[in-house]
């Protein structure tokens, strides 16, 4: 018995190396022989045991990426990103085992002239970013199941750009063209009950016209189409933005049907309101009543003198389409 159990030991550790699953249980195995034949808990045999887990970490990540480190895509600004998920790390790779595959990316990385690297670190991997803060890495930003972070490896000051600085909130003005009235609605969360237009955050990757008409019909009830861009309001250190900045923007929505059936959730109250009493009444925020004297200009005097029209243009360097909000002139 007690040369078959270290006899196991020994299969496993040298003609399983390539195996991870050798790895794992090795280190399972390790302990119950330590104690067996040493009966004590400084037997050495600790020590070997990370080596082997660093190296089989290692020997894995060769056979995926070909190097002995880190690979990830190359930008055209001269920098690298890794993502952790892709590239098959172990599931159980230590802080200590990590940090030593980030230092040789990182040697590597600089003698290949990269002027940054990118980290793209899941929750479940998050041990691997205390190890990069070691080497100099810092947080840009994080999502739901990530965080990135980022090190400048070139000359001078870093010229990484910053993360979103702001968020953008989108209001629709229905106009009723044929009565001149308009939708809004009292907010139920305000500490002011004040006649507004229907809105709310856009999503990421949502065109500003489509988030104007998705917020009325959620709040409202009531369909609508996109017209025209009216105005853009810029605030620093919004409330609930933490600590980014607000674009609140304001579409001119045209109806497409007038029964109202709002949410209650979130509405207080919610009608069809003339622009007249709206640009002139106390019962509302200084951008709603500006706003309403705008619309009553584009009902006397035609849309065309207040309207910021969108143009769906082609992007020159990315191939994609962009959408252009300004005063067309007329031809």
């Amino acid at each position: 018995m007690y040369i078959y159990i270290p006899y196991v030991l020994y299969y496993y550790t040298v003609y399983l190396y390539r195996d991870m699953a050798a790895c794992a249980f090795a280190v399972k195995l390790l302990p119950l022989v330590r104690g067996r034949f040493c009966g004590r808990a400084s037997c050495p045999a600790r020590s070997p045991v990370r080596a082997f887990s660093c190296a089989a970490a290692r020997s894995q990540l060769h056979r995926i990426t070909g190097t002995g480190a880190l690979t990830g895509k190359e930008d055209r600004f001269g920098g690298v990103t890794v993502n952790l998920t892709d590239i098959g790390l172990p599931v159980d790779i230590s802080e200590s085992s990590f940090s030593g595959l980030l230092k040789e990316s990182l040697a590597r990385w600089r003698a290949e002239g990269k002027v940054a690297a990118w980290l793209r670190v899941p929750i479940s991997l998050s041990r691997c970013a205390a190890a990069a803060s070691a080497h100099g890495f810092t947080f840009h930003h994080a999502k739901h199941d990530h965080a990135v972070l980022a090190l400048w490896l070139g000359d001078g000051e870093s010229r990484l750009p910053g993360f979103a600085t702001h968020q953008i909130g989108v209001a629709g003005a229905v106009v009723d063209e044929s009565n001149g009235k308009v939708l809004v609605v009292q907010d139920r969360n305000k500490t002011k009950n004040a006649w507004k237009f229907p809105g709310g955050l856009s999503d990421p990757g949502e065109d500003i016209g489509v988030t104007a008409v998705r917020e009325v019909f959620e709040e409202t009830g009531v369909r609508s189409e996109f017209r025209s861009l009216l105005s853009i309001r810029q605030q620093h250190n919004h409330p609930g933005a933490f600590g980014a900045s607000d674009m609140y923007i304001i579409c001119r929505l045209g109806p497409l049907s007038y029964d109202i059936d709002f949410c209650t959730q979130e509405c207080e109250r919610c009608e069809w309101l003339e622009l007249a009493e709206l640009a002139k009444t106390e019962r509302t925020t200084p951008i709603t009543s500006r706003i309403a004297g705008l619309l009553l200009r584009g009902l006397e005097r035609g849309f065309g003198e207040i309207d910021l029209a969108m143009e769906e243009l082609p992007a020159v360097y990315s191939g994609m389409f962009y959408q252009l909000y300004y005063r067309q002139l007329k031809r």
